[in-house]
């Protein structure tokens, strides 16, 4: 008798439920992908680079609603490429990639939808590496299209069915693994990124014909858990001699195809991936010299993030945690009033603890049950507007947890304790917490210059800095950095109490519009005024160029606007010409920042890097902070 299947097809709703799944399944294998990751290089971060990468599919996928199966697969593909860390998160948005190209038009998803998707995520991946090495995420993504392949040959219609046979097929190519790669076999482990592969289906396999999760059990692991073998790996490099792993995210209009990408970078690249969707392009390479590449890049788009982790520093401290957990030396946490992008904190690895809207008797989540564009569009109603408050200690001490998982210790940097309580409530929660080494540093910063000095913590972090070393040198890059912006209006300043009532009224009857900053304290302070807005762009510029020095080497520039994209847009081309090769970073104004500002905002902060020579400049140079 004909029986009907439990799952016949997969809708949007249930590819997107199976999805989110796969993701935490992944994210709970973090701790052992990272002991076992002794090929290509033993650093110990698989499980830290692919738990990143799934927690971004997860967010592009958190709030998103159709119906269609090809619309979730697509969004999942896109989310992948945005977050990808590492050699194992680039190889999952390639896959992920081939498998939504192929899903184009198909509303609902049968098991042979999905056998040729697994087949084309997989012949995606294929094509686009260098040196394809059997025994990895290669091989057992090649086998377990194959496998289901054969499911839907043998007219196999229940999803149920024909995903559990599927898992078992992939477990058995998992741990064959060391069969094929010589490595793996003599540190008894299989790899790391397939059997975060096999975790992520192991995930969605626990789906049910209500579209609900079960419960994913750990992938069994292969050797003692209470030991690492990166402690034993003879090779700090493994098989590879490049020391920097690099990753560059590349935004255009008119960006070459992979292969060109590819040839322009091979000569001085290991492990090159470049995945390509539409005006995204994600470059990973282990080199030798990560400034070059991403010169390169410059060349063909916007670099909208990029980072270059030292893998010698992460191996010796991998090696430190063979008896422990395995992770990095140091994590990077900010709060939301960074205004640091996405993008930047994702290619970091960088966490962020939210700031606080009150709205009635409702509390808001900056950034994540508020963004800025709904935000902007509260204030054009010109209603009644949430208040907004620091992050109890209870979310910061949840927010160093949840960082200390992935890094020994912890640098957080925060918005200036002269303008917010946030340092007394991280203070508070970082002393909630036994055995976590957490550093605070007061930016005396907001927005995005507080986001440029988080990510030069970051990078310093990559590099193998140790904690005070990293502190000490964010302090000292602050005092001679610094942040100017401008307001359309003094209505929000006014209502905020940063402007007495009587000088904003005036200065909107003259047109005026004050130029303000952040003094070396973390203090608002003027710096001019400029009537109608052209004159203030000149103004601030003016101000820019006169604090840096004019052989200044090492200085980078963030934008930040409330719903001001042409200005923030004509100020990065200025910049661009003024200072050429610099990073310019570029972010809307996040709300519990724009609520003090209102419409229009705009500020340019900039980061000088370069150490004093013997003779001190000038005040007229930036190595005296406004």
């Amino acid at each position: 008798m004909y029986e009907r299947p439990r799952i016949a097809y997969l809708d949007g709703r249930l590819l997107r439920t199976a999805l989110l799944a796969a993701c935490r399944s992944a994210r709970l294998e973090k701790a052992e992908l990272n002991r076992i990751n002794v090929f290509p290089v033993p650093d110990g971060d698989t499980g830290t680079n692919l738990s990143l990468t799934v927690e971004a599919v997860h967010d592009g996928l958190r709030t998103l609603r159709s119906d269609r199966a090809d619309e979730v697969m697509a969004a999942a593909a896109h989310s992948a490429l945005l977050g990808a860390r590492g050699n194992c998160g680039v190889m999952l948005s390639l896959f992920l990639l081939g498998c939504a190209r192929h899903l184009e038009g198909v509303a609902r998803v049968s098991v042979g939808d999905l056998a040729e998707a697994l087949a084309a995520g997989s012949r995606q991946l294929d094509g686009a590496v260098q040196d394809p090495v059997e025994g990895t995420i290669l091989t057992v993504v090649r086998e377990t299209a194959a496998a289901a392949a054969e499911v839907a040959a043998r007219g196999q219609r229940d999803f149920a069915v024909a995903v559990d046979a599927i898992l078992e097929a992939a477990t058995e190519s998992l741990a064959r693994t060391p069969d094929l790669l010589p490595v793996l076999a003599e540190a008894g482990v299989v790899d790391a990124g397939a059997q975060g592969f096999v975790a992520m289906i192991r995930g969605a396999a626990g789906l049910d014909a209500e579209g609900r999760e079960g419960v994913a059990a750990p992938t069994p692991s292969r050797g003692a858990r209470e030991r690492s073998p990166i402690g034993a790996a003879g090779h700090s490099l493994g098989s590879g001699t490049r020391r920097y792993c690099t990753e560059i995210l590349v935004e255009g209009l008119a960006l070459p195809d992979e292969d060109e990408v590819r040839a322009a970078l091979a000569d001085d690249a290991e492990e090159l991936l470049v995945v390509r969707s539409g005006e995204l392009m994600k470059v990973h390479l282990h080199t030798d010299s990560p400034d070059e590449a991403v010169a390169y890049c410059r060349t063909l788009g916007t670099v909208a993030a990029h980072k270059a982790e030292d893998m010698f520093a992460q191996h010796e401290a991998a090696r430190g945690a063979a008896a422990g957990a395995v992770r990095r030396p140091v994590g990077i946490v900010v709060d939301s009033a960074s205004d640091l992008p996405d993008a930047v904190k994702r290619a970091h690895g960088i966490r962020t603890v939210p700031l606080l809207l009150i709205d009635g008797d409702r509390t808001l989540r900056d950034g994540v049950e508020i963004g800025p564009e709904e935000f902007y569009a509260r204030l054009a109603a010109e209603g009644p507007l949430p208040t907004t408050s620091q992050a109890p200690p209870g979310d910061f001490m949840e927010g160093f947890r949840s960082a200390s998982t992935e890094a020994e210790a912890i640098v957080a940097v925060l918005v200036a304790s002269s303008l917010s309580g946030t340092i007394r409530s991280a203070e508070s929660g970082a002393e909630l917490l036994d055995g976590v080494d957490v550093r605070i540093v007061d930016s005396k910063a907001a927005s995005i210059l507080t986001g440029l000095l988080a990510l030069k913590a970051a990078e310093l972090a990559e590099g193998g800095a140790a904690p005070d070393e990293i502190v000490a040198e964010v302090e000292r890059i602050r005092r001679q950095s610094g942040i100017l912006f401008t307001v359309r209006t003094l209505d929000r300043l006014i209502a905020s109490g940063r402007v007495p009532h009587f000088a904003g009224w005036l200065a909107g009857l003259l047109g005026v519009r004050p130029v303000l900053g952040l003094g070396g304290d973390g203090t608002v302070q003027s710096f001019g005024k400029a009537r109608g807005t052209r004159r203030a762009r000149q103004l601030m510029l003016d101000k820019v160029a006169a604090a840096i020095p004019p052989k200044a080497k090492r200085v980078r520039f963030g934008i930040v606007h409330a719903a001001a994209p042409e200005v923030a847009a004509e100020m990065q081309e200025e910049l661009a010409t003024r200072y050429p090769g610099c990073d310019i970073l570029t972010s809307p104004i996040t709300p519990v920042i724009a609520t003090h500002l209102g419409l229009g905002a705009w500020g340019i902060a900039y980061m000088l890097e370069d150490r004093p020579t013997a003779r001190r400049p000038s005040t007229s140079h930036s190595y005296v902070a406004i």
